[in-house]
């Protein structure tokens, strides 16, 4: 320390020398002592400034120690009257459930229960999960479309000028495979007694296919090689 002392006292003389030197080329030896008394004035002085900044620093840093911060989520536990452990305990149910939902385990509705389970639970009132109880996991609930629900049921078409049963199966939002035509065949014969003869404005019901259809009618659209052209 005393040797940052000196050399910041040389520093600092040096420049006083180097600035006077250059207004008077010519400098006695009493002016040479009193620009050095004044550099080590001064530098005495900022060392007393700093170790004052550094006294004052280590008080505000003992005062912020001892400063308490009120347990804001104490409280608001308190005021759903839950525990540390019920809020935890509800933060795992909220966490299973999401993953749940978003692997589309076992149906909607019985997902739907779950998350009606959780929003009635004063807990879900907390900061920490009101959104994503209320909000998020609704939220993704509502856009969940359950395909297999869906495939269950029935489609009716009504045939429209130029429609065949080939046609109808081929579109995307039957079956996307022409092959299958026979599906809507059997599900229908009650009106169609040619499967070359279908009229507009009939409704046909367009049945799921199951999976063993789907792999026979795709086996035939793969192996089908059109009659070369005459």
């Amino acid at each position: 320390m005393k040797l940052v002392k000196s050399l910041l006292a040389l520093v600092l003389f040096s420049a006083f020398i180097s600035v006077y030197a250059q207004e008077k080329p010519k400098m006695t030896i009493e002016e040479y002592n009193s620009l050095w008394q004044s550099a080590v004035a001064r530098d005495s002085s900022l060392l007393k400034e700093t170790g004052a900044l550094q006294s004052d620093i280590n008080k505000l840093r003992e005062t912020s120690g001892k400063i308490l911060v009120p347990n804001c989520d104490e409280d608001l536990n308190k005021l759903v009257g839950a525990t540390p452990a019920d809020v935890d305990n509800f933060r795992k149910a909220v966490n299973e459930l999401e993953g749940k939902i978003r692997r589309k385990e076992v149906t909607k509705e019985d997902r739907q229960k779950d998350l009606d389970a959780l929003k009635a639970n004063k807990i879900a009132a907390l900061p920490e999960f009101f959104n994503k109880v209320f909000n998020q996991l609704q939220s993704a609930l509502d856009s969940w479309v359950d395909e297999a629900a869906v495939a269950s049921k029935d489609i009716n078409y009504t045939v429209v000028k130029g429609d065949c049963l080939w046609f109808i199966a081929k579109k995307k939002e039957h079956y996307g495979n022409g092959f299958a035509w026979p599906k809507i065949y059997q599900a229908n014969k009650d009106q169609i007694k040619n499967p070359n003869l279908i009229y507009p404005k009939q409704t046909f019901k367009i049945p799921p296919l199951t999976e063993d259809e789907k792999a026979k009618f795709e086996k035939l659209k793969k192996n089908y090689k059109p009659a070369p052209a005459k």
